[in-house]
């Protein structure tokens, strides 16, 4: 629940395309789902006992049960990358980027630590539960926080968060397959950059599209080999519980499915969230910024938010993998218009004019809209290599989510309602259609044995960006542009302690 930009969030990892649509449940290992950072190692087995046999008979070893404790694993990586931008913005800011935001500098990304013990997956006719703990140190933290949890714990670019906390039951009930309930702050299953992403740097859908965490409880199930489906009832968008975690008083839900056909070749993803998102005016200590609800001209309790997106992928070949991210979002606040009819311009000059307090006209909202495709492609040319391609459009209708923020805390305080003055919200007065062409490679060498990594990407790209409606949203080295270009690398360093 938020304002402005209460769609974005998060960072990338590798994995083929058909990974990267695919949306964890409670029994899978999303370690790394968040960011589009890769799968986690896979974590070695507990060891087995084994007894000899009777002295006169031959030996044989025998297995004993594993224990619960066995399937505990540690894992992590650690990612750091720069973009370099062609045009040398003034204010060092890459417009339209969120984790990647900072112009030819250098960034620590994220320190991942996970800790969990999840459901096996496979034992689908059994009672199982488990649990996982995520948490991180890096820039991307400024961007993942929930509500209200470590948000204002670092005064510096890099911060702290806890990307996930849960505890997950498996219960072999109601369907064959059974369902699996989770509890607690998890991501959401929303996008197609969302588990593992083939770029540094984000889409559109994915930095001001979609939702990306969420506090409450989901369930899920796979209610055939074909079709998943999952339902969650949560405070909202990346909010906790009370204040100051949750900035409205209202619940919202989330719901999808998974679809897979032709021998698991063609896979479709559909999720919606629906809920208030907008923060309330103020908080109890009354330091919020009370524009917020002027400016919404709306109840944040009742003003619903839409996100919607449809994902598909076809693994055209064993090499080559196309994939389709669909997405439309929407808020019934904003964009106010007086009761008069008249624009917010003329109705404040009007107001200076003949003296009176425009503020006590009253407002109606319009409503504001975002909507976008983004076209994938993925060709592996071998067991090192992987060039990938990326090609979006996505229109900010009213201005209302594309933003930038050179604050350390601007995010999370426009998410509170708090006044954020240095928060960037442009082109003034219009929408804006935005194109992007990304051009990658995935690099993940063999690393030697007996080192304490367990891998190593690399993911260099060539990025491009433009505006489709006269607009000049991009910063450059004397003003603003209407286009920009950049080249980004990140290192991804994954390892696993048990």
């Amino acid at each position: 629940m938020a304002v402005e930009t209460w769609r974005s969030l998060l960072a990338a990892a590798v994995v083929t395309m058909a990974l990267a649509i695919a949306p964890a449940s409670a029994e899978e290992d999303d370690s790394r789902a968040l960011l589009g950072w890769p799968t986690s190692p896979a974590a070695s087995n507990a060891a087995t006992a084994s007894s000899a046999t009777s002295s006169e008979s031959a030996a044989k070893k025998k297995k004993s049960p594993p224990s619960w404790l066995d399937a505990l694993t540690v894992t992590g990586f650690a990612e750091a990358g720069s973009t370099f931008n062609f045009d040398n913005p003034f204010n060092k800011l890459n417009w339209g980027h969120l984790f990647t935001d900072r112009a030819n500098q250098p960034q620590f990304n994220a320190g991942v630590i996970a800790v969990q013990r999840l459901p096996d997956p496979k034992a689908t006719k059994d009672f199982d539960f488990g649990f996982k703990i995520q948490a991180m140190v890096g820039s991307d933290a400024r961007y993942t926080h929930f509500l209200g949890e470590l948000d204002y714990a670092m005064r510096d670019r890099t911060q702290l968060d806890i990307l996930q906390a849960f505890a997950t039951l498996h219960l072999p009930w109601i369907t064959d397959r059974g369902f699996d309930v989770k509890i607690g702050q998890f991501v959401t299953l929303e996008g197609a950059e969302l588990v593992d992403s083939i770029f540094y740097t984000h889409s559109y859908i994915f930095n001001f599209g979609i939702p990306l965490k969420q506090t409450g409880v989901m369930i899920s199930s796979d209610l055939s080999s074909w079709l998943f489906v999952h339902a969650s009832v949560m405070s909202g968008d990346s909010a906790s519980l009370g204040w100051p975690g949750d900035n409205n008083s209202a619940a919202s839900f989330q719901a999808g499915l998974r679809i897979k056909a032709f021998d698991d070749r063609l896979t479709i993803l559909g999720t919606t969230h629906i809920g208030p998102e907008d923060p309330k005016q103020l908080d109890p200590l009354g330091v919020g910024w009370p524009n917020i609800p002027y400016e919404c001209a709306c109840d944040p309790n009742r003003a619903l938010s839409y996100s919607n997106d449809v994902t598909l992928t076809w693994k055209a070949t064993d090499r080559l993998t196309l994939s389709t991210d669909i997405n439309y979002v929407h808020d019934d606040g904003w964009n106010a218009l007086s009761a008069t009819g008249l624009s917010e311009g003329v109705l404040s000059r009007l107001a200076d004019i003949y003296g009176f307090n425009a503020a006590l006209i009253p407002r109606r909202p319009r409503g504001v809209n975002g909507y976008g495709v983004a076209q994938y492609a993925s060709y592996k040319i071998d067991d090192v290599f992987q060039l990938n391609g990326r090609v979006e459009f996505w229109r900010d209708h009213n201005k209302y989510f594309v933003g930038a923020y050179p604050g350390y805390f601007d995010y999370m305080n426009i998410d509170h309602g708090f006044y954020a003055p240095s928060a960037i919200f442009q082109p003034e007065g219009r929408g804006t259609s935005y194109f992007a062409i990304t051009a990658g490679l995935t690099i993940t060498p063999e690393i030697p044995k007996g080192l304490p990594i367990a891998g190593l990407t690399l993911r260099p790209e060539l990025r491009y960006d433009a505006s489709l409606t006269g607009a000049a949203p991009f910063f450059g080295a004397s003003g603003y542009r209407r286009s920009t270009g950049m080249l980004a690398i990140d290192a991804i360093v994954p390892f696993a302690l048990k």
